[in-house]
């Protein structure tokens, strides 16, 4: 079993050893750790924090950063986005979901929840890369109860692709929304995903025209309440967005315990509304998580401007600045993040996975140091970020990450395919 020793980083104000054994944390101790190990790190002047998992993306979007900016969010969709992905294929998919992670692990992400085209390409782009990730089987129909043949297609590569993948990675069942997935097979997807003990990924009560809608098609109901109608909504139903919520709807979510992640900048971009945190999180007690978005309503992968914007956001939305303390929003993004999707890891503790960051403590950014969940949400960036560990293996060391150049490489060429 491989092992790895981080020596003298500092833990919680601790100045501690840890080793990691395979892919878990094996010990963390105050004393020295001896013995003879695989690969040590020296991590004097450097702070052990877990890393943050990516509640909500379309990674391989990155390609499509700065495309098409400042329009209203159907505009956006129909007329510029959707026309643009007509022309993905695998190559460009795997490509621009390769330079996603990168920017995700520079900036200290180890797991994402995707729902893209071509998942399969996302999949191998996971793998190749060592990172966590939720896979989609994604559903957007054509017509009400026919998936897009692309899906099918890979959707059923998928099926043949994940016995053979490392545990890292897991497959979703993901309907787009309630507006391009029919009633019929938003309940039939659940039934398969609570089956196989999986998870229900789909956009939920993002923009006032979808709360319109779903009033007038559906007796008056709201996107949640629409949901709750068709039985989807448990513990394992992972909603996108909710920005729109009724009173009815948190007490919904509350008590069938699903989880919203909330992409505070994507909705802000596109002028979706503001998520209520207060009435949601504070007092509803829903469960809730970050997310990024993809980078084409976002533009960056960074869940530190993540939870930076969710928490100012929720204060001022509130006007109540007590709203969404810094120690809570790190949580949301790390802890919270990981207990979602059951890994075991989001903390830095033994017997745990092995996800870490080593951040500089000589940072400007994080001196002089006097609370560090609130350096990590105020005031870090990724250039705090000087170590990346995922399951017990290292992905990025003194800010490099093997093969970066031609990542990036790749990514301008598909690009510019894409254009």
């Amino acid at each position: 079993m491989k092992t790895l020793l981080i020596s003298r980083a500092t833990l919680d104000g601790r100045t501690v050893d840890v080793l990691i054994e395979g892919n878990r944390f094996k010990t963390i101790s105050e004393a020295p750790i001896e013995g003879t190990f695989d690969r040590t790190i020296d991590a004097r002047g450097k702070i052990l924090v877990p890393p943050f998992y990516n509640g909500h993306t379309h990674a391989a979007m990155n390609l499509l950063r700065g495309f098409a900016d400042d329009l209203q969010l159907m505009d956006w969709l129909q007329n510029h986005i959707w026309p643009a992905e007509a022309h993905l294929d695998d190559r460009i998919v795997y490509a621009g979901t390769r330079l996603a992670i990168l920017e995700m692990v520079r900036s200290g992400t180890v797991f994402f929840n995707d729902m893209y085209w071509y998942a399969p390409a996302v999949l191998r782009a996971a793998e190749d890369m060592k990172v966590r990730a939720a896979i989609a089987r994604q559903a957007i129909e054509v017509t009400p109860g026919v998936n897009n043949p692309t899906n099918v297609e890979s959707n059923a590569a998928l099926e043949d692709m994940i016995g053979g993948c490392s545990d890292r990675v897991f497959l979703t069942y993901a309907p787009h929304a309630i507006y391009t997935v029919c009633g019929d097979s938003l309940r039939e997807m659940h039934a398969k995903a609570a089956a196989e003990k999986s998870y229900y990924h789909i956009h939920v009560a993002e923009t006032r025209t979808e709360m319109e809608t779903c009033a007038k098609m559906h007796g008056g109901m709201t996107p949640i309440a629409y949901l709750d109608s068709l039985g989807v909504l448990d513990a394992r139903t992972v909603m996108a967005h909710c920005v729109h919520l009724a009173d009815g709807d948190i007490r919904i979510i509350r008590e069938r315990g699903a989880v919203i992640v909330h992409n505070a900048q994507s909705n802000l971009k596109l002028d979706s509304g503001f998520f209520p945190f207060k009435r949601a999180v504070t007092e509803g007690g829903c469960r809730t998580v970050l997310g990024t978005d993809g980078c084409c309503s976002n533009n960056s992968m960074s869940m530190f401007s993540e939870m930076k914007t969710a928490a100012l956001l929720a204060k001022t939305v509130a006007d109540d600045p007590t709203v969404a303390p810094a120690a809570q929003i790190l949580k949301m993004a790390t802890a919270d993040g990981a207990a979602t999707f059951g890994i075991n890891a989001g903390v830095i503790a033994e017997g745990k996975l092995a996800d870490a960051l080593l951040l500089d403590a000589s940072n400007s950014l994080l001196v002089p140091g006097f609370n560090l969940a609130s350096d990590l949400v105020y005031a870090a960036d990724s250039s705090c970020v000087d170590t990346v560990i995922c399951d017990g293996n290292v992905l990025m060391a003194n800010r490099v990450v093997p093969g970066e150049a031609d990542i990036i490489a790749a990514a301008r060429e598909a690009a510019a395919r894409l254009r």
